[in-house]
């Protein structure tokens, strides 16, 4: 499952980029998100015609062992076969979202030393993954990425990659039937490139 991404374009790069859907689009106040998005933190996304800024990871409430509260956990990956259950179908039916992302990570290598592999499609510096989105009283406005089996590119890293979504694509996602979104949830069918790397995993956030 992915838990880390790029996001290297500006909040006006990301705006020109969904021009093919939003040649109005308006533009809220999104702050400086950082480049490395991590479940909990900031990320842009595009939401009801408009770029936002939101937190990635629905927040789960979780007990420590005596019954205390404990800080939610970020459910920042939702399995296109999972949608309907009922922490994720009321979302996934009305409130979807496009999500900017310049490359995804995955961990490779021994427990313990593991690094970061980069995925993006190949000759793309900015494309758009497939999530939707709500209201928490935690965090405010959250959101999710949709993951689906790997392509053939994946395979030997992880079997789950996200829902990459092609251009021509991004207004049936978003405003479509369910049943007709759904339909779009396939591994990329294109060139990926891979970038392993000696990164640590586990980097300081």
């Amino acid at each position: 499952m992915c838990n880390l991404y790029k996001m290297s374009k500006s909040q006006d790069e990301v705006a020109h980029f969904f021009d093919a859907i939003a040649q109005d689009m308006a533009v809220s106040p999104a702050g400086n998100a950082p480049e490395a998005v991590y479940p909990g933190y900031p990320g842009m996304v595009l939401a009801d015609g408009t770029l936002q800024q939101m937190v990635w990871g629905f927040p789960l409430a979780r007990k420590g062992a005596k019954g205390q509260p404990l800080k939610p956990k970020p459910v920042n990956n939702a399995r296109t076969d999972k949608l309907g259950s009922s922490f994720w179908k009321p979302s996934f039916e009305n409130r979807r979202c496009l999500i900017p992302v310049s490359a995804f990570a995955e961990a490779e290598g021994p427990k313990g030393s593991m690094t970061r592999t980069w995925f993006s499609p190949a000759d793309a510096p900015l494309f758009a993954i497939a999530g939707f989105w709500r209201d928490t009283a935690e965090w405010g406005r959250a959101y999710t990425m949709l993951m689906t089996q790997a392509s053939e590119a994946m395979h030997g890293v992880h079997d789950r990659m996200p829902v990459i979504l092609a251009p021509e694509d991004w207004n049936t996602y978003l405003t479509a039937q369910p049943r007709d979104a759904y339909t779009l949830f396939k591994p990329y069918a294109g060139a990926m490139q891979m970038d392993r790397t000696d990164e640590p995993w586990a980097a300081r956030r």
